[in-house]
């Protein structure tokens, strides 16, 4: 029977130039209660809860967290305004799929009870479960799932739309099943099954009375562990746990989402919202200075005990911290010289020493602290997809790992600076009485310089005042977080900072990020303006990848042709997650997750509380 009626559903769904392929699309499901890629899952069907959540937490207490900026916007689809915290994850929203964060890439079901992926991945189907409601009751149906991608595929972000390019249509068949069809003409994307079960689902209900294209201060209709309780604009979000939340006892979510009550406080400075966190303003969050790191946490809560610095190591792609990108859109960045020579004049041995206490790796890889990351020479693999582009990537992807320019991190580099006012002169550039100009129109060669904060533009000095060597003036500013983010996505820039993390499945992220398309889509990811046949095909071929080792030399492949152009200026790269929080809490230690889960895995821990409170209490009477 669920044949006959699919048979049905395709002919009214389906367009005529559809009908052939259509005729496989869902078939028979064969459901399972989870997926993963390239690796076998770990979790199996009987499986209670995540090993990493404690189906025994206190459902109890409060965690509070900060925010560096503002918001304006509840509206998580589109890319206007600022999203407020909590409005992007599983917090309020339900997903068809859950995470597993001591994974690399699998998932298991949340909304949907169980996912079934057609061959060649035509296909992928949901099975909605029958329990699922929004918080004003009504329940949530296969009507909200297709509402939600096609309000996405017409009105969501570049990002979202990007993402979503591969889906041709979406279709509803029984009472609780959803079919996704892959478009035929494209290559196949073995991740898409994550990517539909990765968004949260909205209320077709409620955005019906809404205009969904807008952002909205009116908090939206939800249906997750959480939702808004209370907010002052741009500076406090406080949210409150659903008692009778419906999905509290799936094995997804048993042991998470327990706080009573979860609060973020914005602020518009680090050094104020590090004070803050030092006087128990808020509880938990991750030092983002190096300077901070080394010198601000040996306080008196610190001595006691109280409070905990504490560098944890991850499982995830470390990436690269904050580096210099370049918006390849200026015609003086456009020619790979000119960005060498730029690259040879920031000293990141002397950066690391002087202004982040030697903390930092160096960052030579896009994909650091993951088998992605390349070494050494290309082995066969790579050499099979990096072949075909020879003529049209730098020689040294071939002949060399990449790495910084040599330095002593002591005082200028002189053979660095003479090497980069070589090539300069090769890009038709020389100074001129102390002044860098073009040969043939004359102008001067400047840069404008931004970032999200102050530390963003002090990280930059080697490399300011190597320019100033030779030539070439310089601005930086650091503007309030929202306009920093529209420069960035309209590229009014030269350089800018960006935090550059893949996931284990980067292919979508790395066509955002650096392919192609991207880069002539408005308020799109990719910042730099790449455009780089080579770095699209080899995004296509970790997208395409069948096996891991597929999938690693592809991006390693990758790694070498993006290193090796200059498209940015590698800073460094984390050693681990530098983690630091008053001691209050539960929580089930593992040092291989992807993230660290202190809003949905920790829980309030009484008896630590009580330690903190008395000890603070001790401090300000000074007993």
């Amino acid at each position: 029977m669920k044949t006959a009626h699919l048979v049905v559903a395709l002919v009214l769904y389906s367009t005529p130039h559809m009908a052939i392929a259509s005729e496989r699309a869902c078939g028979s499901p064969s459901y399972k209660h989870g997926i993963a890629h390239l690796l076998p899952p770990k979790y199996d069907a009987e499986f209670t809860h995540f090993d990493y959540a404690n189906p025994d937490a206190p459902k109890m207490g409060e965690m509070r967290l900060p925010s560096l900026g503002t918001f304006d916007n509840f509206n998580y689809i589109l890319e206007k305004g600022r999203l407020a915290d909590g409005y992007a994850g599983g917090l309020v929203y339900d997903t068809l799929l859950e995470y597993a964060i001591d994974e690399t890439t699998a998932a298991y079901g949340r909304l949907a009870e169980g996912v079934a992926i057609g061959p060649d991945l035509d296909w992928v189907a949901f099975k909605i479960r029958k329990n699922a409601n929004w918080h004003d009751g009504q329940p949530i149906t296969v009507d909200d799932v297709i509402f939600t991608f096609e309000t996405m595929k017409e009105h969501g972000s570049v990002a979202i739309r990007t993402a979503l390019f591969d889906l041709d249509h979406i279709f509803a068949f029984g009472d609780r099943e959803v079919c996704f069809v892959r478009k035929k003409d494209v290559e196949i994307n073995p991740i898409l099954p994550f990517v539909f079960g990765g968004y949260g689902i909205l209320p077709k209900h409620y955005w019906n009375r809404h205009d969904i294209t807008k952002t909205t201060l009116e908090p939206p209709l939800v249906s997750g562990p959480y939702r808004l309780e209370s907010y002052e604009l741009g500076r406090i979000l406080k949210y409150e746990r659903v008692h009778d939340y419906w999905g509290r006892d799936l094995p997804v979510n048993k042991g998470r989402y327990n706080f009573d009550h979860l609060k973020w406080d914005y602020f518009t400075d680090d050094n104020v919202m590090g004070e803050a966190h030092k006087a128990h303003v808020f509880d938990v969050r991750e030092e983002g200075v190096s300077k901070n790191w080394a010198t601000q946490y040996n306080f008196p809560a610190v001595r006691r005990g109280l409070f905990k610095r504490d560098l944890r190591p991850t499982a995830r792609v470390e990436g690269l911290w904050w580096p210099l990108i370049w918006n390849t859109d200026r015609p003086n960045l456009q020619d790979i010289r000119v960005r060498e020579a730029l690259w040879l004049l920031f000293d990141f041995d002397w950066t690391n020493r002087a202004l982040f206490y030697n903390f930092y790796d160096k960052g030579v890889s896009f994909f650091q602290n993951s088998p992605m990351a390349h070494e050494g020479l290309p082995d066969e693999r790579e050499l099979a997809l990096l072949e075909p582009w020879r003529e049209q990537i730098p020689p040294r992807v071939f002949t060399e790992a990449f790495r910084h320019p040599p330095s002593d991190g002591f005082g200028p580099q002189r053979q660095n600076i003479k090497h980069s006012l070589e090539l300069f002169a090769k890009a038709g550039w020389e100074v001129r009485d102390g002044v860098m100009r073009n040969n043939h129109t004359g102008d001067a060669f400047t840069l404008d310089f931004i970032a999200v904060s102050y530390y963003g533009i002090r990280q930059n000095l080697s490399l300011v005042q190597n320019l100033d060597r030779v030539g070439i003036a310089t601005r930086g500013k650091a503007p309030e977080v929202s306009q920093w983010l529209y420069r960035s996505r309209t590229g009014k820039f030269d350089g800018n900072s960006v935090r550059l993390g893949p996931s284990h499945t980067p292919g979508l992220q790395l066509r955002n990020w650096l392919g192609s398309a991207a880069a002539d889509q408005d308020y799109g990811q990719n910042w730099s303006r790449i455009r780089n046949p080579a770095i699209d095909s080899l995004i296509n071929s970790i997208i395409s990848a069948k096996t891991a080792e597929d999938m690693y030399a592809a991006a390693r492949a990758l790694d070498r042709v993006f290193m090796w152009n200059f498209y940015f200026i590698p800073m460094g790269s984390q050693p681990g997650f530098r983690l630091v929080h008053w001691d209050k809490f539960g929580e089930i230690r593992n040092d291989r997750l992807n993230r660290i889960p202190f809003v949905d895995a920790w829980w309030w821990d009484e008896e630590k509380v009580q330690r903190v409170e008395a000890g603070l209490s001790e401090l300000a009477t000074g007993e």
